[in-house]
């Protein structure tokens, strides 16, 4: 990997260079590629569309279906962005709403917590930090799953690095969080709540875009825990490059609210922004394979913890 990467660096850096208009004709290219020739994951794709949208016709999903995968192509080109634009190109970019009311949780020694879902390019979520205007000091980024290709996951650490977000290992960042305290330093990180979660890990059940749907519950834990302030991150794409993320406080005091109060108003305010426009959602992950039928007759709860039937 040491000789590998730098090589592998130097060349998506190289691509990064480009001006966007050349990288969304590329986009327009790999979108042939992908969408008629590949066709990638259509199965999943069409299926999650006709069991999310049944009161569709055939044609509005399927300009949806398309649609999707013109703005796969562009997040990927637009992330890779990220390995070389300067914060003034990337203020051009991205508009960030109501970071003044995380700044006042700062002001007031209350650290901060942004849950969202696979919507729009949510790595642009690591260039938070360059929205605020008296904190600049706060520790910003995202809560990050390593993958499993060393290469590409250094990669993917360098970009959402590169304008100053910390990435930080779901693992450890409890860990990392009590650090931040004891130091003294303001923190806002973004949790992507809206994955599915191993059969272990399921310890809730709730409707969302027509499905029976297993959730995380573990980043509300956290939340609860350290009393963190919680936003809700809505972002939008009015036209092709440009964003508008705007931060809605959901609570200041988690630990107030019932037990997944926070993620049962997640996931109601993300169904309404994927409705808002269905193309910008992460359609072709399969997060519907685990079924809670299969659930119960594979597996039961005990003291809290899921645990196989024998």
């Amino acid at each position: 990997m040491r000789i590998l990467y730098p090589i592998v660096h130097a060349t998506f850096y190289a691509l990064s260079l480009l001006p966007f208009g050349v990288l969304y004709l590329l986009s327009d290219c790999l979108y042939l590629v992908v969408y008629y020739l590949i066709r990638y994951r259509r199965r999943v794709v069409r299926t999650n569309l006709a069991t999310s949208f049944p009161e569709m016709t055939t044609d509005e999903r399927q300009r949806i279906e398309q649609g999707f995968y013109h703005f796969l192509c562009d997040y990927l080109f637009e992330t890779l962005k990220l390995l070389s634009i300067t914060p003034e190109q990337m203020l051009s970019h991205i508009e960030f709403r109501n970071l003044e009311e995380v700044e006042r949780c700062f002001d007031e020694g209350q650290h901060c917590a942004a849950i969202l879902g696979h919507y729009c390019n949510w790595e642009y979520l690591s260039t938070t930090g360059l929205g605020f205007t008296r904190h600049h000091e706060a520790v910003t980024g995202l809560i990050y799953h390593p993958l499993y290709n060393k290469i590409f996951d250094r990669l993917f650490i360098d970009l959402r690095q590169h304008l100053g977000g910390t990435c930080i290992p779901k693992q450890d960042i409890l860990r990392h969080l009590l650090t931040y305290r004891r130091e003294q330093r303001m923190t806002l990180f973004g949790y992507i709540s809206d994955q599915a979660p191993k059969w272990e890990n399921i310890h809730l059940w709730l409707p969302f875009l027509h499905h029976d749907t297993p959730v995380f519950t573990n980043g509300e834990k956290i939340m609860r825990k350290i009393n963190n302030a919680v936003f809700y991150v809505d972002m939008e794409r009015p036209r092709r490059g440009h964003y508008i993320v705007t931060f809605r406080l959901m609570t200041r005091t988690p630990g107030e609210l019932e037990e997944h109060a926070i993620t049962r108003r997640f996931f109601q305010l993300l169904e309404q922004t994927i409705r808002r426009d269905p193309r910008y959602y992460l359609w072709s992950h399969d997060r519907w394979k685990r079924t809670h039928e299969e659930f119960d007759r594979r597996f039961t709860v005990v003291d809290g913890k899921v645990i196989h039937k024998k």
